[in-house]
């Protein structure tokens, strides 16, 4: 049982995130060793950031559910709209000034109101130049001027996400030297179920031997440039990702209890293993066309969403970073137990050739960037892809999560199981 849970829980990187390093923790983090299921904490004013020396170790709100609008959207006639606009470039750049350096955080104090328009306008702030943002603490001081509010990660529960400093709500980004020559498609910060509405990623040390860009993509230009008859199919259709493979060739063995064998495998995962990782999931045999592979589906979700604050259709969907054709055609050194797949609604193959035009269309809209240590970028998660390119040497950087401020907070705080088992449990190399 133990085996089977590491094993499912080892796969789900393919779930918009990968196993952290914590060979590579700054001096000031640490990972919190209090483990807790259903534990109650008290309700955060939404409105308002905590205060910047307020611990949030076992404190942080859980991360948003997932608003979906999808409805009724008109392909054709939205990309036109489009195509007569002129979208601003994201991101947009501020670069400190002397006297913005000199201002520290009161810089963004003075300035969260054109910081956050200017956010909604391009779905992306990088900020560059800066002093006071070069470690944990004053990264979270930044944030907090801003008035972001911090939650947790969409798959913190998992254990695939790790603090870098629990105390000022800092994940680790993927810096652990067996993923630093796999390279991370784009993707949103969301899964069928939850989603942050805004990320905000910070350099600490850039990758000491060359690479490990950071880049991005703007939703609504995908969504625009993307032919309209496959757009249309994929509307209609929907998608469903697998996040894990588990292999159970050996149940071959068992003659003719094959099938109760596999019954059982299944029946374990789907009960006692998946809601752990507090995704919707189906354990499904056979997708892929290996009948002795189980895999782990989400359930069926639309590639387009409609921005929640903007009503704007934005290409919302992970497929650039979880198709195993396109993972197959660029570095990539996760095991197979954690590769992904993408699907149509029905289960049924995208076509290479449609993968192609879709990977195509984000190259096109990529935009790389190198961040030196102190940089920040700030995302809007509902319109924004992000990823990473393959580095060499060391690297360290780290990311926090936020909720819009006013959703409904849940009382009691996810199950914490697989995090504090698997970070307490093994040590990452």
């Amino acid at each position: 049982m133990l085996k089977l849970s590491l094993f499912l829980a080892i796969s789900l990187e393919g779930a918009s995130a990968f196993m952290p390093s914590p060979m590579l923790r700054a001096p000031s983090g640490r990972l919190s060793s209090r483990s807790a299921r259903a534990v109650t904490v008290p309700r955060m004013t939404l409105a308002i950031p905590p205060p910047k020396d307020t611990d949030l170790t076992d404190a942080l709100p859980d991360c948003p559910a997932t608003i979906w609008n999808t409805e009724n959207i008109d392909v054709a006639a939205e990309q036109a709209k489009y195509r007569a606009m002129d979208l601003p470039d994201s991101p947009l750049y501020i670069t400190a000034t002397p006297a913005d350096v000199e201002k520290g955080f009161a810089y963004f104090e003075e300035n969260k109101e054109m910081i956050m328009a200017k956010l909604k306008e391009h779905g992306a702030v990088l900020f560059k130049g800066f002093e006071v943002t070069k470690n944990p603490k004053g990264f979270r001081e930044a944030w907090t001027a801003l008035g972001l509010n911090p939650c947790l990660d969409p798959i913190h529960t998992s254990g695939l996400r790790s603090f870098l400093d629990a105390q000022n709500g800092v994940y680790e980004e993927v810096n652990k030297k067996s993923l630093q020559q796999h390279y991370i498609g784009l993707h949103n910060e969301s899964t069928f179920k939850k989603t942050a509405t805004f990320g905000a990623f910070v350099c600490f040390s850039p990758a000491s031997e060359g690479g490990g860009e950071f880049f991005i993509a703007d939703g609504a230009k995908i969504f625009r440039d993307l032919r309209t008859d496959l757009l249309e199919k994929f509307y209609k259709d929907q998608v469903r990702i697998s996040v894990s493979n588990l292999d159970l060739g050996f149940l071959e063995g068992l003659g003719g209890l094959k099938e109760k064998g596999m019954e059982t495998v299944k029946n374990i995962v789907s009960t006692a293993v998946a809601p752990k990782f507090d995704m919707d999931l189906d354990m499904i045999y056979g997708a892929d066309g290996k009948p002795m592979r189980l895999q782990a589906v989400e359930h069926r979700q639309s590639p387009i969403n409609r921005h929640p604050d903007t009503g704007m259709p934005v290409w919302f969907c992970n497929i650039h970073n979880h198709a195993r054709y396109l993972r197959d055609n660029r570095p990539c050194t996760v095991p197979e137990v954690g590769m992904t797949e993408v699907y149509y609604g029905d289960l049924s193959h995208i076509a290479p050739a449609d993968l192609d035009h879709i990977n195509e269309v984000s190259n096109k809209h990529i935009v790389d960037f190198k961040m030196e240590k102190g940089d920040v970028l700030l995302v809007d998660n509902y319109r924004v892809l992000h990823g990473r390119d393959i580095f060499e040497g060391d690297r360290l950087h780290a990311v926090s999560w936020f909720r819009k401020g006013d959703e409904p907070v849940n009382l009691v705080k996810p199950d914490n199981f697989f995090n504090s088992l698997i970070n307490g449990a093994i040590s990452w190399k």
